[in-house]
């Protein structure tokens, strides 16, 4: 295994021709066919349904229902589950992408960790609005979340598989925007066939949770269908005997691991000062929408089917916006797409504080303006990566990715409650969230973009 000091060499002097499955962004010419890209993608447009159904809009506000135990009593019990998945995927991240990496198996274990997602959706469907399910909501929603976890590091360490030098940007952005579109396309479809309305298609009414189980049943198939294509349209990588993978191999990962951060540290400082400042800003890109319906409700006033009818205008905005950015990230850079979008975002965020006296009205504005630019950065931060990772270290660089941002995950929720501790209402949580993405913008400032092969 080359010393992790060699990280941007190798990135540099990758092979020119598409000799290698495998081969990184770094391989400027290799040939990548547009279906490869798309079906791809199409993980992307299928697992949202995970994030926007499950974690997100429907299944963790029907688990919080008085029907489940009080309030206070079952939105800590939620919380505590999600905190120890977050610390599982923080733990195993790193070393499951670097096994994967050595044994040759990335596509197989994004097979299983798929399969573990979508079987845990479908299940969803037994947890009836009872406190004696309680439990069993949890648990599958906590499993589901780790292996989604580890699903996503496989899937991001395809990206330099289908990409190059050239086109890294709007492929990483064509993958994010259509996990956006995806959601709100499948959330859409559940709200107005099964959520909203007394007796949705199929006869299928609230009574017993129905509606909403129904919909998680909808949500796996939705996830397991998307996810096919990109199982036969992928290559599977080359294993590497130089690194054991088995028992063996998992005694010892941990060391590995923490050696590839000493060595981080002692040679390519750039990759783990860009890692540690991504971890920063991707946990403010996640506060926006964490706290962005709170902050809806409470400060302008907005009823629950004007949230959702909000969430879904922003996560539109943000679909559209990151396949666009993509275009503009090949020509001008990541780390110019990042960099200024996280400063429209601050500035955004100011907005709304400043002018909230003013209106709901401030919120569609100046909350959809922080919105588009959410997906941009997320995008161009895994594509700057991407080039910085040399052939066969992608899953271990993306674990370690992973698990940095599990690590300041409580970053954005302690700064948003802090404001509003202060400030006296929730309006004052925004700035809580803008200051973790002005201090990630400071930490992202100070590192170099890495050299590229450019057309």
């Amino acid at each position: 295994m080359p010393p992790a000091g060699t990280l941007a060499a190798m990135s540099e002097h990758a092979p020119e021709a598409p000799v290698d499955p495998g081969a990184p962004a770094g391989s400027p010419s290799a040939h990548i066919k547009k279906r490869t890209v798309f079906a791809w993608s199409l993980w992307d447009w299928g697992s949202a349904a995970f994030n926007a159904v499950v974690t997100t809009f429907v299944f963790s506000v029907y688990i919080t229902q008085s029907a489940f135990g009080p309030e206070a009593v079952v939105s800590a019990q939620l919380g505590t589950a999600l905190m120890i998945a977050g610390i599982v995927v923080a733990l195993l991240a790193p070393i499951t992408g670097q096994l994967s990496d050595a044994a040759g198996k990335r596509k197989l274990w994004l097979g299983i960790n798929t399969v573990v997602v979508v079987a845990c959706t479908a299940m969803l469907v037994l947890v009836a609005p009872e406190q004696q399910y309680l439990m069993l909501g949890l648990v599958l929603l906590a499993v589901g979340n780790v292996a989604f976890e580890f699903a996503s590091v496989s899937y991001n360490a395809m990206l330099s598989q289908i990409s190059t030098n050239k086109n890294v940007g709007r492929v990483s952005g064509f993958g994010w925007g259509m996990g956006y579109l995806g959601g709100i396309v499948l959330l859409a479809i559940l709200l107005v066939g099964f959520i909203f309305p007394t007796e949705g298609w199929f006869g299928v009414t609230p009574e017993d949770g129905w509606n909403v189980r129904v919909a998680m049943v909808i949500s796996a198939l939705w996830f397991a269908v998307s996810a096919i294509p990109v199982f036969f349209a992928v290559p599977e990588i080359s294993a590497d005997p130089a690194r054991k993978p088995g028992l063996r191999g998992v005694l010892t990962a941990y060391g590995t691991l923490f050696q590839l951060i000493r060595e981080l540290w002692t040679n390519e400082r750039e990759t783990l000062a860009f890692l540690v400042a991504s971890a920063v800003f991707r946990d403010g890109l996640a506060g926006v929408f964490t706290f962005g319906g709170v902050i809806a409700a409470l400060s302008f006033g907005f009823d629950p089917t004007t949230v959702i009818i909000f969430a879904i205008a922003a996560n539109v905005v943000a679909g559209l916006a990151t396949i666009v950015a993509g275009y503009v990230e090949d020509h001008i850079g990541a780390k110019q797409i990042m960099v200024w979008s996280i400063l429209l975002m601050v500035v955004a965020a100011m907005l709304v504080f400043i002018l909230a006296p003013l209106g709901s009205w401030v919120f569609w504005v100046f909350g959809l303006v922080l919105c588009v630019f959410v997906g941009p950065v997320q995008s161009a931060s895994r594509s700057f990566l991407s080039r910085l990772i040399p052939p066969g270290r992608e899953g271990e660089l993306f674990g370690l990715y992973a698990t940095t941002g599990r690590a300041v995950s409580f970053m954005a929720p302690g700064a948003f409650a802090l404001a509003v501790s202060l400030g006296g209402a929730a309006i004052y949580g925004i700035l809580g969230v803008a200051l973790v993405l002005l201090l990630g913008l400071l930490l992202l400032l100070p590192v170099k973009s890495p050299r590229t092969a450019k057309a």
